[in-house]
């Protein structure tokens, strides 16, 4: 998605505006490939069990969930990043507005209309996520962009810290009559919209998410500046994220409505208790240690020049490409595998557990050997449209 707000020409330096994109370009590259192993966990070898509950779970397992959960929020925090860099581009302020509505605008239809159907091969479940968010949050920036930086950082401080403190007096049962809930604040699993309606499947409400773009957008002012500038900043603020998380979380008393225990089951459960934290909504805790490790990775990142970060830098350069064309792929695999396996075509993400063939076991090692497979595909896809990018200007490239 970010690779269309650098569509516009830079006045600055070529070089310049490369070395200060390399960094963002690697670290959302390394974001998406995460990303894809979490989906081909869901698809290829789901669990009847949450991966992230350490009374059942092996570490293996949790941590093959855990590393994932760093995807979202950096890819929403460096979306805020890019359109602060695309507003220094642009004489008109209006003009950066109405392009983050028609883009926001452009996220939703997306979701609803076209993700919804690959996640699926059809509409039973109305089911909205990342990029839904990334597009009512793009909505709300084109207002937001116009207010004064202080009262953004304010915003920003008290949406992170405190949005927490809304589920005292939010709905304890859902129903469509709190809808409004289930938009900015409290997910819905499967909500009934009523006859003849798909259910309605939500776990990415407005409030918190909008709080993280607007933290990039922030931050976005250090990477105009100096490598050595920004690279101090990200540091500082990494580490001081970090090192809030591990107070606040030993306190148990503020930051995740699920506080750490001692487990039974040893003490490396224990330890994976304490960095267990909420991802739905995403709490403070939980956002301070994803966004702390991603300010680390972008002063890591800052000024490397390796195979590894040129290979990043394929996928990270055409997110939404990758994303669009990532979920069908691992879909559709499933699909011929457990066809092929059981006798009939399921989707273990969405079908129950009890559903499932009664031989079916769940194997992480399969999780990883299609992972590989399906990013070598997709590098071989992005790598070829990158190039195709560069080549061409049509007017749709600016939407892919």
């Amino acid at each position: 998605m970010q690779d269309i707000l650098y569509k516009q020409a830079d006045s600055m330096g070529v070089s310049q505006r490369t070395a200060r994109l390399i960094p963002i370009d690697s670290l959302r590259g390394l974001i998406i490939i995460l990303m894809a192993l979490d989906h081909v966990r869901d698809f290829w070898s789901s669990f009847p069990y949450r991966p992230d509950d350490v009374s059942q779970t092996s570490v293996f397992l949790f941590l093959t969930r855990w590393v994932t959960h760093f995807c979202a929020p950096t890819f929403v925090f460096l979306a805020g990043i890019s359109i602060f860099l695309y507003q220094q581009k642009q004489t008109d302020k209006r003009a950066v507005s109405l392009f983050l509505l028609k883009r926001g605008v452009w996220m939703i239809f997306l979701e609803l209309v076209i993700i919804n159907f690959l996640w699926q091969f059809s509409y039973h479940v109305v089911f909205i996520q990342v990029i839904w968010v990334i597009g009512w949050s793009m909505v709300s920036m084109a207002l937001l962009i116009w207010l004064p930086r202080w009262s953004l950082l304010v915003i920003t401080l008290v949406l992170i810290g405190g949005h927490q403190l809304l589920s005292t007096i939010e709905p304890q049962q859902l129903t469509v009559n709190t809808l409004g809930w289930v938009f900015f604040h409290k997910p819905a699993l499967f909500l009934s919209l009523g006859d003849g309606l798909p259910p309605l499947f939500a776990v990415y409400p407005l409030i918190p998410w909008v709080a993280v773009m607007l933290a990039g957008y922030l931050i976005g002012a250090w990477f105009i500046n100096s490598p050595e500038y920004r690279k101090r900043h990200l540091r500082w603020l990494g580490w001081g994220l970090l090192l809030f998380f591990v107070i606040l979380r030993a306190t148990n008393v503020y930051g995740d409505p699920h506080p750490w225990s001692v487990q039974n089951r040893g003490l490396i459960y224990s330890a994976l208790s304490f960095i267990n934290v909420s991802k739905y909504p995403p709490s403070l805790l939980y956002l301070c240690l994803t966004l702390g490790v991603a300010c680390l990775l972008l002063a890591t990142l800052e000024g490397v020049q390796s195979r590894a970060s040129q290979l990043l830098m394929v996928f990270g350069k055409v997110p939404l490409f990758f994303y669009l064309l990532h979920i069908p792929l691992i879909n559709a695999g499933a699909m011929v595998w457990t066809y092929i396996a059981f006798g009939r075509p399921v989707n273990f993400f969405f079908a129950p557990s009890k559903s499932w063939p009664s031989t079916y076991e769940p194997h992480l090692w399969r999780t990883y050997v299609v992972w590989i497979i399906v990013l070598t595909g997709l590098y071989v896809a992005c790598r070829w449209y990158g190039r195709y990018k560069q080549t061409h200007s049509s007017w749709w490239l600016t939407y892919l």
